[in-house]
């Protein structure tokens, strides 16, 4: 679906994307991880064909993204990090509003204002205005209005920030609806567990570099299946094992001091950053 290969993007003497390769295979959620700063939003702004990039392609269906190439960027749904609603529109109309962006009939935007307003629970509220809707429905919106024109692709940078937790698990659970039905996306999140809970494969990206791309369970186990976790001079130490029986036999010989868990994607995470950042990566 999406081939990003040695792709480069600098602005003045920094480079913001560097040599950065991604393949996303259709049907799949691809989460990409990294701390501010790290090349995110500069390489999703370039999948999108929002910049020229400096060296590398970018190839969606095999056919080369271009900025001039409209009929590609058309197949896209972009949902921002930032509110981009019309507040003094209600809910439906700003779904009018984006169906008209895309040229889209009044007959198709009129079925897809109510199966997206149906899909995501909005019914009730479409004719609320957006300055009067929740953080929830804003974010519930912002989806919707980018699937207005069955894009094939979606990007979601932070999709779920600021939003209570119940309001979260609803967008995931629909997410997760979409990826069933056949709907590639890329989603950038600091909510680790949201990646975790999310994402059939995992990118990591530090420095502009993307340097590390597995399924969650294998980077996992990279690190070590189980954590002991211990205290250590004010200092929270972890120590990774592959079997629970070492674990035990380190908890032991430490006096039972600590605890032992199973490893999530959120240690991985912090352990491949710092690691990076060690090398000279950021």
């Amino acid at each position: 679906m999406i081939n990003v290969v040695g792709v480069s993007k600098a602005f003045a003497e920094v480079k913001a994307v560097n040599n950065a390769t991604l393949k996303i295979k259709r049907g799949h959620i691809h989460g990409l991880l990294g701390p501010n700063g790290a090349g995110k939003t500069t390489l999703i702004r370039s999948i999108v064909g929002l910049y020229d990039i400096d060296e590398g392609e970018i190839r969606i269906n095999d056919e080369r993204l271009t900025r001039d190439n409209h009929t590609l960027k058309s197949k896209i749904g972009v949902v921002t990090q930032h509110i981009n609603l019309d507040k003094e529109l209600t809910l439906e109309e700003n779904l009018e509003f984006a169906g008209r962006l895309y040229g889209l009939s009044k007959e198709v935007i009129r079925k897809r204002k109510a199966e997206l307003l149906e899909a995501f629970n909005l019914v009730q509220a479409k004719d609320r205005q957006v300055k009067k809707s929740s953080g929830g429905m804003k974010r519930k919106l912002m989806i919707a209005k980018a699937l207005i024109h069955d894009p094939e692709l979606i990007i979601l940078d932070e999709p779920t920030v600021g939003i209570d937790v119940k309001a979260r698990k609803e967008i995931w659970e629909m997410l997760i609806r979409l990826r069933n039905d056949g709907k590639t996306m890329l989603l950038t999140t600091h909510y680790i567990e949201e990646a975790e809970y999310l994402s059939d494969m995992i990118s990591m990206i530090n420095g502009g570099e993307i340097f590390q791309t597995d399924r969650v369970e294998v980077l996992i186990k990279k690190l070590g299946v189980y954590c002991y976790e211990y205290k250590n001079d004010h200092h929270i130490m972890k120590v990774f094992y592959q079997g629970e029986q070492e674990a035990n036999q380190a908890l032991e010989a430490n006096d039972n001091r600590g605890a032992i868990r199973k490893t999530q994607l959120e240690d991985v995470y912090t352990a491949l950053i710092e690691t990076k950042v060690n090398e000279g990566g950021n």
